[in-house]
């Protein structure tokens, strides 16, 4: 039997084959996988339509206007695909604007790739579905084994968390925000993370994409907690973009602010990557919902207080 040749064009596939003991397999990788910083060693195989750099308005922008024209805001080296040869590509079909697109990748393989390799297109809303993802792709590598140890490791460091934060005193109203300009309120797998956390969450569903709101939605709520996640950025961009809200004639108002709950937290490497590293949001949040509970390991390099 041949040894696999992957090429994994999201971030979070390619943090799950590490974690599954699969790295050595990977050949290629997407321009946004960065972790573990070893894989960066490898050629990246997928590059931004539009200029990243900016404020939040202005990649909205860019990201809106691509799309009026493209199916994907990400383009596909089909070159080193070709060069890389490779057995099983890994994409996804849940956000055109989170990684390559499965069509971007469909037509690359049925017009240009000789080696006819099997693609796996992961489409994660919910925990379960990050789970199931991860069995996916040890089941296609013929290691089930791998994938349900890995899942059994991760829902047992799950529920050791949520056993501690249902001896909380109180259980937070919370709010995660996944785009400052125009205001983006997280769902998908975020709603869950906020309740294992041992928080309420007051925007967004589970399941179900990250919606624009209207400024007024946030005053509406009033959450007690405000932690912004921006999508594909760390903290200090963070820091950088939530100026815009805080100039809102609003802002004072809110509880978050009046009793300096508002926080900030790497979306890029966390909460916005469905990987492996879920686990690791969960204990975030829960550092910053009950410091009372939970050691502050995470504080710092990977959230801290506005």
């Amino acid at each position: 039997m041949n040894t696999p040749r992957i090429i994994s064009l999201i971030a979070s596939s390619t943090e799950t084959l590490c974690a599954l003991g699969f790295q050595h397999l990977l050949v290629g990788r997407s321009h946004e996988c960065d972790y573990p910083i070893s894989v960066s060693n490898l050629p990246a195989c997928s590059s931004a339509k539009f200029d990243t750099n900016g404020t939040s308005s202005e990649i909205d922008d860019r990201v809106q206007n691509t799309l009026k024209e493209a199916l994907s805001v990400y383009n596909v080296d089909i070159e080193k695909l070709q060069n890389l040869n490779p057995s099983l590509i890994i994409t996804q079909d849940q956000c055109d604007i989170c990684a390559v697109s499965l069509s971007d990748v469909q037509k690359a393989v049925d017009e240009k790739l000789q080696s006819n390799p099997a693609i796996i297109s992961l489409a994660p809303n919910s925990i379960e579905d990050i789970f199931s993802g991860i069995k996916e792709i040890a089941n296609a590598l013929d290691e089930p084994q791998k994938g349900i140890d890995l899942v059994n490791s991760l829902s047992h460091r799950i529920e050791k968390i949520r056993s501690l934060t249902k001896t909380a005193m109180n259980k937070p109203k919370v709010a995660c925000i996944e785009w400052i300009d125009p205001l983006i309120g997280a769902g998908n797998w975020i709603p869950e993370i906020v309740s294992s956390a041992g928080g309420v969450n007051t925007i967004g569903q589970t399941g179900r994409n990250a919606l624009r709101l209207a400024l007024s939605e946030l005053e509406r709520v009033d959450p007690e907690y405000i932690v912004a996640m921006p999508c594909g950025w760390g903290i200090e961009k963070a820091r950088q973009e939530i100026d815009t809200l805080a100039r809102q004639k609003f802002w004072p108002r809110l509880k978050a602010v009046k009793e300096n709950k508002v926080f900030l937290a790497d979306g890029n490497h966390f909460f916005n990557r469905p990987s492996p590293r879920i686990v690791e949001s969960i204990e975030i949040l829960a550092e910053i919902l009950h410091p009372e509970l939970f050691e502050q390991k995470h504080y710092e390099s990977d959230w801290v207080r506005y």
